[in-house]
């Protein structure tokens, strides 16, 4: 069986701002009643999975202010306009790690909350580390941590690693690396 989609019949932006427009669209749903929705619109993020010659991972701790609290993460944000995907994650690893890659790779992609934003996340490994001059934007203040993997998945089991795209990042390259951080 097949699930019915949703007809769109109009869209208006409600609200713009330099990340994001809020939405809202006038549908017509499977039973033919109408109905709206409302998301937030984004051109896509990237989060990197920073890997160095030891097989520490980078992160990056910083305030949440939403959440009042330090959150650990790997680097990320979102593409800029006229920016692609590649050049992004290039853009966030040096911006809030302070790191050049001469290998990255793209494993895959996610929607971080797909009832409420069409956002699609690219995920990256980088590798072939240098170190290189991190330049935060204004509202950003970021602390590097290096952790094995066995530190990074003991972090997601005690909940000191809280945040949801390095979550879903970490289990992607987890399912890349079967047994790591996994006593033998």
């Amino acid at each position: 069986m097949s699930l019915q989609i949703w007809t769109k019949r109009s869209e208006e932006t409600l609200h713009r701002n330099p990340w994001w427009l809020y939405k809202r669209d006038r549908v017509t749903l499977p039973s033919g009643a109408e109905g709206e929705y409302h998301y937030v619109q984004t051109p896509g993020s990237v989060m990197v999975i920073p890997v160095d010659a030891q097989g520490c991972f980078v992160l990056v701790r910083q305030y949440r202010y939403l959440n009042r609290r330090e959150s650990l993460e790997f680097p990320a944000g979102g593409i800029k306009a006229g920016q692609d995907a590649d050049a992004a994650a290039r853009a966030e690893l040096r911006e809030e790690a302070g790191l050049e890659a001469s290998s990255l790779e793209k494993i895959g992609q996610f929607n971080p909350f797909n009832g409420v934003t069409d956002e699609l996340c690219t995920v990256y490994v980088a590798t072939e580390l240098r170190q290189g001059d991190a330049s935060p934007d204004d509202t950003e203040e970021f602390e590097v941590q290096r952790l094995r993997g066995e530190e990074l998945v003991t972090a997601t089991v005690s909940g000191a690693l809280w945040d949801g795209m390095t979550l879903a990042a970490w289990a992607m390259y987890q399912a890349l690396e079967p047994g790591l951080g996994r006593q033998r």
